[in-house]
Order: C-alpha cells, then structure tokens, then sequence
C-alpha cells in the first residue's frame, strides 16, 4: 500500500547570478511499513531530499503526496498540523529540551496534542518500555549518554504513532555500541510497530538494517537496491559495491 510519492521534484538554491541544483527530477516511492535508507556522498542532495519529504524546504517544482495529499501545497496551520500528526524526526543531534526529563520530552508531543495525562502517561511508558529507557524517565539529558539521548528522541519521534518517521543521519553521534542497539530498536519499530521510517546514512553498516536503500549522486537517484531474502551482511555487500561504483566518501566499516 503507497504511503508516500515523491513526484518530479526539484529543488534550487541561490539567485539567478549562484543558482544551485539540489534535487533533479527524483521520483520515488514508499509504501507503508518500509524502512528505507537514503545514501550518498556529502553534497549529493540526500539531506535536501529529506528535507523536502519533511516539508523543513519547498521544493522548486514537483509534488510529494502522504496518503495522497499533495503536501507540497500545504500552508500555516494546516503545515503545522501535518508536522504534529503525521510525522516523526528524529535528527542526529538529538534536539532534546535541557530543562524536562526524559519523560517530559516523550510527552511534550502528545501534550501539545492536548491528550490527557492518564493516556500521556501510559503511552510514555509504552514506548519507553519497547526502545529500553524506561531506567532513565527521570533524567536530564546531560545525565545521558549519547545512545540513550538518541533513543528518548526515537520515543519523541513516534509516540504519536506518525504516518511516517524520518532521521536524518540518526547514528552519526553514536558510538558502534549505541549505534548498534539504536538500529536493531528501529528494526524492531519496523517490523513489530510496522513503522514507516525514512533514514539518511552516509553509512553502509546502519543502511543494511535498512530493506531498501536508494543512492542520490548529483541530486538524482543513481542506483536502487532491496534487501529481500539476503542476510544482513549479504546486504551490507551489495550495498559496498554500489557505493564503490558512485565512488563517494562514505564510511564503509562493518
């Protein structure tokens, strides 16, 4: 079932006199429960894409459709309401509030969605429970670690139970350690939670966790791979190869 269609969509910086082409004509789509990886070299416009798809920047021309609404045309409240209700971030600095706990920068979505404190707090421990936090409710983020920051801004990203969960390059702050755990807890969201989710990597290793990945060279789509019946690491092979053939610096350490 199509979740979402990314339609013919290009993107530009700059003026007429510095004109910068981010995104040339890309065409994709998600279904629903796809966990789908987008990789390519720094500057190839992977981070653009997500960030067109998140409604973050317009795009020049083109349209993207969730559940067919063309989200392209969406404006004021009616682009906030989409942002609250529909979407997940989860971004690689985490963007957690210094001042509330753990627990009260999971709930800050749903109380903003005015719901009451009894089911906050059920769907709090809920989440907390499924990505393993549920130790550190209580603390502050500089009483965290980088893995378990990463972690309660997942809870953040999808307590709302989002349409579709977007991170850009979640690992990038993480140790191998934490990176490890954080990408078999977006497996289990994926495949027991039938999340949606969207993550840009740079990396070959946390794209194998992935069940398609797609490769932007020069703000196109150069190459497309799905995992299918192949083991992880059967995977994370295929995967080296088509970035060897773009050629990028990516890091490639298993």
């Amino acid at each position: 079932m199509e979740l979402l269609r990314v339609q013919q969509i290009e993107k530009y910086y700059g003026n007429r006199s510095s004109l910068t082409k981010a995104i040339n004509d890309i065409s994709l789509v998600v279904e629903k429960g796809e966990f789908t990886a987008i990789m390519g070299a720094s500057g190839s416009g992977k981070t653009t894409l997500l960030n067109c798809i998140s409604t973050i920047d317009r795009v020049t021309s083109g349209h993207i459709y969730l559940e067919n609404m063309d989200i392209t045309r969406l404006k004021g409240e009616q682009l906030n309401k989409f942002r609250r209700e529909k979407l997940g971030f989860i971004f690689q600095d985490f963007n957690l509030l210094d001042t509330l706990t753990a627990y009260e920068n999971i709930a800050l979505a749903l109380s903003i969605q005015k719901k009451s404190s009894k089911e906050i707090d059920k769907a709090v421990k809920t989440v907390a429970q499924q990505l393993g936090i549920t130790e550190i409710l209580k603390k502050y983020p500089y009483q965290m670690s980088g893995g378990q920051k990463q972690r309660v801004a997942s809870a953040r990203a999808i307590i709302t139970d989002p349409k579709l969960v977007l991170a850009d390059e979640p690992t990038g702050a993480l140790d191998s350690k934490a990176a490890k755990m954080l990408l078999e807890r977006f497996n289990y969201l994926n495949v027991e939670r039938n999340s949606t989710i969207i993550m840009v990597t740079h990396d070959s290793f946390t794209a194998s966790y992935a069940k398609r990945v797609i490769f932007i060279k020069d703000g196109s789509i150069f190459n497309e791979i799905r995992k299918g019946d192949n083991t992880r690491k059967q995977f994370f092979d295929r995967i080296i190869d088509v970035v060897t053939l773009l050629g990028g610096d990516m890091s490639d350490a298993l």
